[in-house]
């Protein structure tokens, strides 16, 4: 057995970094491009974007976040006029959440920025190692199910 003695090495160490380091990056760049959102509330309306009328149970799924988390993050959303949730009918408990035209607005002006922020962190690598670094992350990601 081969005990990884630099945290600096440790795999998953290395993933929590980058993961940290992007969305720190994101956000600053947000921030300049005068983004009134975090990096977690854009990634929930381009999932809306892309879901029109999910609810939010699949959005906390595919989001990767709690329920209460999601909940609090679609109240500030619909604050800012972004989102707003119709009743689904025969279920007064569930949502289908959908975009408001000022929230599909924002997502069409700044789609673009958000693909250059990700193709800035890549930089250096090709096309093939995106593919492979994705592969082997969902065989890890598969492994700890």
């Amino acid at each position: 057995m081969n005990i990884e003695k630099d945290i600096h090495q440790v795999v998953f160490f290395l993933i929590e970094k980058t993961n940290k380091m992007a969305k720190q990056h994101s956000a600053i760049r947000f921030a300049e491009r005068g983004m009134d959102i975090t990096v977690d509330q854009w990634v929930l309306m381009k999932f809306i974007h892309e879901h029109p009328g999910c609810s939010q149970a699949t959005i906390a799924e595919n989001a990767f976040k709690d329920a209460a988390s999601i909940t609090r993050m679609l109240d500030l959303l619909a604050k800012k006029g972004f989102i707003e949730r119709h009743p689904i009918e025969n279920n007064r408990r569930q949502f289908s959440i959908h975009l408001t035209e000022a929230g599909e607005d924002y997502v069409n002006d700044h789609i673009e920025f958000v693909q250059q922020l990700r193709d800035e962190s890549t930089t250096g690598l090709s096309n093939d190692e995106i593919d492979s670094l994705k592969s082997m992350l969902i065989r890890i990601q598969n492994n700890l199910k």
